[in-house]
């Protein structure tokens, strides 16, 4: 029998060995963590350093990397690591960051996900997002421009979002000779700014992602510096999830699980603590309370479960649990509200309208919210509370906002999963805004609805009719006020109880405070739907004549009502017609720029898309279309 070569190894022993470095792949940690800082600091080189060091880049990666690098790089005959973070079109052009990328890698001690964010002030909203669920930031400043605007931006927002522990990266030390002043010269910059916004501390690395220096591997460049190597200190930085675990229970429940009739589950990601069967939990917002029965995974039964876990649970009792809805600890639930003041970040081009219902979605639950007017806009470079009426792209501000149900939560500093949010724009579904709830407000545990014995059913039936909003919507002097007092005239002959709310009179009393901006038109049609409903509690055909150009505002109030109540009525009059009329010489003051905000001049409206009807002025009679509406109404 001839000698076998040495480095022969049964399959055996070849899956035995790879079954094993995949269980200790499995079992190592996993911090989440994000770059970000100004234009041109540097953030994808370091990143593609970051993947090269740690032997993340395959053969054939490798090779398209150089190819790519002597095409569009920015380093002439060196590999430009940045283009394997870069990977949109536009990005490798201009050799800048647009959107969030995020790469996955790994060292002996630990997993990474990494998010290479933007650095231009346009794309902090896409920043906002890497860092969501981000548990360390790389702050990256060129050692050529020290601290600058971003760099105090995204400091300020990683902070607000909750990221615990920050490093300073002094990157393209070699373009400034390693020298040691000018790197001290930056921490001593961004420290006073730190301490200024509340971040406790952080750790400074001088480094170069072009050269390498202090990434993997300490610098001879910097003997001047004795700390970790920027690797290093990812690998041994403590992560958050013994914090999460010794906290209160919580589980956000995403779905109800009925693989048949003898099996319902609650399905979900633990947001923070543990539980075990036999704990005594509470399901919320309704407080019933139970005792968890199981712990069930895809694998088998748990005996015990903790933050970071996806797994379904099984109750004692029947109870009601559904979407939404939250399991927590009996002893210690979190609270439940419909009116909080919060942080907000807006992200979308257009304006916030205080007023305009938009969707709140928080974990699994989803309700409509109303912001108010913001308390402030925050100066990020100051730090300075600015007044403001809306905000504006990438602005942050704190306001208060309310809820048309109750929500269960925790303040954003106790907890992410239940104190963060997103707004969502209810005609396009564009995120639009993201947010930071603080606390809830006194009056939404001390303000109740009063139950009344005399229901709106009963007044409708003393009036011996059908309460109903009919709303007239349509340009200046399209027609509205001149049918709308018809109908009513038509209607009272009929002996039918009803009142009419006109644009110019309403704006003498109840909204003279409000002016003609987007936000005050907003404001102007909330009040205005508010009473409307007042009145058809009280059994009243309210009849509205209001131009109300936007959608959002319209379908507001239609959602304040019953379905059926409300039949919006469009006075369709081409713009040219409307303003040949001119009965009020409105147009004619804002073609002559007298009269700024003008709706169908230097303003937009919106046309109904789906009316109940639609009243062509152009073929009709004030009289004509009076007797349609009112046959309409009643059938």
């Amino acid at each position: 029998m001839t000698e076998q070569n040495s480095s022969y190894r049964p399959d055996s022993l070849i899956a035995d060995d790879i079954e094993a470095y995949l269980d200790r792949h499995r079992r190592k940690s996993l911090l989440r963590f994000i770059t970000c800082g100004s234009v041109d600091d540097g953030k994808s080189t370091l990143i593609g350093r970051l993947l090269y060091d740690s032997k993340q880049i395959f053969e054939d990666q490798l090779t398209s990397l150089e190819a790519d690098s002597k095409r569009v790089g920015t380093q002439g005959d060196k590999i430009d690591f940045a283009l394997l973070v870069d990977g949109l079109a536009a990005e490798r052009e201009q050799g800048i960051t647009i959107d969030v990328a995020y790469r996955f890698f790994a060292t002996d001690r630990r997993k990474f996900i990494v998010a290479d964010t933007p650095g231009h002030e346009q794309y902090t909203r896409n920043m906002v997002t890497g860092a969501s669920t981000a548990d360390l930031a790389v702050i990256l400043v060129d050692a050529r421009k020290g601290v600058l605007t971003q760099t105090r931006r995204h400091s300020y927002l990683a902070h607000l979002l909750g990221i615990r522990h920050i490093v300073l990266a002094v990157n393209k030390m070699d373009l400034v000779g390693y020298n040691e002043a000018v790197f001290d010269s930056i921490v001593r910059d961004y420290r006073s700014f730190a301490e200024s916004i509340g971040i406790s501390g952080f750790a400074a690395i001088p480094v170069s992602g072009l050269a390498g220096d202090n990434i993997a591997e300490p610098s001879a460049n910097t003997p001047w510096y004795s700390g970790s190597t920027l690797i290093g200190h990812l690998e041994s930085v403590p992560l958050d999830a013994e914090r999460e675990q010794a906290a209160p229970f919580r589980l956000p429940v995403q779905w109800v699980n009925r693989p048949d009739h003898d099996f319902r589950g609650f399905a979900g990601l633990i947001a923070s603590g543990t539980v075990c069967p036999g704990d005594p939990v509470r399901v919320l917002p309704s407080g019933r309370t139970t005792t968890v029965a199981r712990i069930v995974t895809f694998d088998s039964d748990l005996p015990r479960a903790v933050a970071g876990q996806s797994v379904t649970l099984t109750f004692a009792d029947e109870i009601d649990c559904s979407r939404g809805d939250v399991i927590a600890a009996a002893d210690a639930p979190p609270e439940v509200a419909d009116q909080f003041e919060a942080t907000i970040v807006w992200m979308a081009d257009e304006e916030m309208l205080p007023g305009r219902p938009y969707w709140l979605k928080l974990g699994a639950q989803t309700a409509t919210a109303s912001i108010q007017q913001p308390k402030y806009q925050v100066n990020v470079n100051t730090m300075e509370h600015l007044a403001a009426k809306t905000l504006e792209l990438n602005a942050i501000g704190v306001a208060n906002l309310s809820t048309d149900r109750p929500l269960v939560f925790e303040p954003y500093d106790a907890n992410r999963d239940l104190g963060g949010f997103i707004l969502v724009d209810k005609l396009t579904n564009a995120t639009v805004g993201a947010g930071l709830l603080h606390f809830a407000l006194r009056r939404s545990q001390n303000v109740h609805w009063q139950a009344l014995d005399v229901t709106r059913e009963r007044r409708a039936d003393l009036k011996n009719q059908k309460p109903a909003v009919l709303w007239f919507t349509g340009l200046s002097g399209a027609g509205k006020s001149t049918i709308a007092n018809l109908v009513e005239k038509k209607l009272a002959r009929m002996n039918r109880h009803t009142f009419l709310l006109d644009g110019d009179n309403i704006r003498h009393g109840l909204n003279k405070d409000l002016g003609f901006t987007d936000a005050d038109r907003v404001e102007n049609i909330r009040r205005i739907g508010e009473v409307a409903k007042l009145m058809t509690d009280a059994g009243l055909i309210v009849v509205t004549a209001f131009i109300s150009p936007f959608h959002a505002e319209r379908r507001m109030v239609r959602e304040m009502l019953p379905p059926g109540e409300f039949v919006e009525v469009f006075i369709d009059t081409p713009l040219a017609e409307a303003e040949a009329r001119d009965v009020k010489g409105l147009y004619k003051k804002a073609r002559a720029g007298e009269l700024k905000n003008f709706t169908g001049i230097d303003s937009p409206y919106e046309p109904p898309e789906n009316p109940e009807l639609r009243i062509d002025t152009t073929a009709m009679s004030p009289e004509q279309a009076a007797d349609l509406i009112i046959e309409r109404l009643l059938g």
